[in-house]
């Protein structure tokens, strides 16, 4: 049986040897000899010295093989084409890190064989991450599984084992913007879970900062989007809730008047436009995410290009 490892990474030079010594080590290590194994690293337009590298350590271990991309696409365009391009009966996709262990494959396997078409893994500890991006990180599952109608594993990410079969689906769904963490929920079919400690990162930035990169944010706003129409409704209750306080507010200014009083009223009504204003930019700024998607999707473009491959049969 043959199992793929797909890797998405950008300049991670300093990370890779070390990757690669360690998933050499955890396959040697394995006691089941029933698997083969391609290590596919899809390279997001590295700026540094990545492909050399990966180029140096294929000379060694011909399991490796490379894909390359014309431009930088983000993380899940260069999962999509890994899975697209994998062999393997089983696909495993992770962060080239460090932080999400290979020698936690096994495990996943394991899974895989007792009969899970998805296997996720859920981080018990996040290590070298702040309290602050931890706390902000569980608000974001809680509101994502508030609004989407799906189920979504809290401190799960994008390291997962999908058999064959999965994969075959998730690559049908040619969604312009998918999120493949919901996206490997979504399609069904028997699914599972391993539960580790995530460790800090072995060098160089994540790309996924809170205060330094817009990526936690679109991966927010994809996550609930993807899934779920109710921040519409949510748009659609905001727009008669404030119908109800101007028509209640408008009666008690009439039977004021009525009575004979006058109401010197400079600041409310300030503080009534600035609120009625808000209201209407946050739900023109709903409406306008949902149709930037469909934008995005009635253009048709492919979600990523390969400028070439090494490593793979014509």
């Amino acid at each position: 049986m043959l199992i793929s490892v797909i890797f998405s990474f950008r300049n991670e030079e300093k990370v890779i040897p070390v990757l690669v010594d360690r998933l050499m080590l955890m396959m040697e290590n394995f006691s089941e000899q029933l698997y083969e194994y391609e290590l596919i690293f899809v390279n997001d337009a590295s700026t540094d010295r990545s492909l050399e590298t990966l180029l140096a350590l294929r000379e060694k271990n011909t399991q490796i093989k490379i894909i390359n991309m014309s431009r930088r696409f983000g993380v899940t365009p260069c999962v999509i084409a890994g899975l697209a391009a994998a062999k393997g009966d089983a696909m495993i996709y992770m962060d080239a890190d460090l932080q999400d262990p290979p020698e936690l494959i096994p495990e996943l396997i394991k899974k895989w064989r007792e009969g899970a078409e998805v296997v996720h893994t859920i981080r018990t500890k996040r290590h070298g991450e702040s309290r602050i991006k931890m706390g902000i990180t569980a608000i974001a599952y809680k509101l994502i599984n508030v609004f989407a109608d799906i189920k979504f594993h809290e401190n799960a990410g994008d390291f997962k084992l999908l058999s064959r079969n999965a994969v075959r689906e998730v690559l049908k769904l040619n969604e312009a913007d998918p999120y493949l963490r919901g996206l490997s929920i979504w399609i069904g079919f028997k699914q599972d879970a391993v539960y580790y400690e995530r460790d800090a990162r072995h060098s160089g930035e994540t790309k996924f900062s809170l205060f330094k990169s817009l990526n936690p944010y679109k991966e927010f706003i994809r996550g609930i989007t993807s899934f779920s129409v109710l921040p519409l409704y949510f748009a659609l209750f905001m727009g008669f809730l404030v119908a109800i306080v101007a028509l209640t507010t408008l009666l008690h200014v009439l039977y004021t008047n009525f009575m004979g009083y006058n109401i010197p009223g400079w600041t409310a009504i300030m503080a009534a436009i600035l609120f009625l204003g808000g209201v209407i930019l946050f739900t023109i700024g709903i409406l306008g995410i949902y149709m930037a998607k469909i934008y995005e999707q009635i253009k048709g473009r492919p979600r990523y290009i390969v400028n070439d491959q090494v490593g793979f049969d014509d």
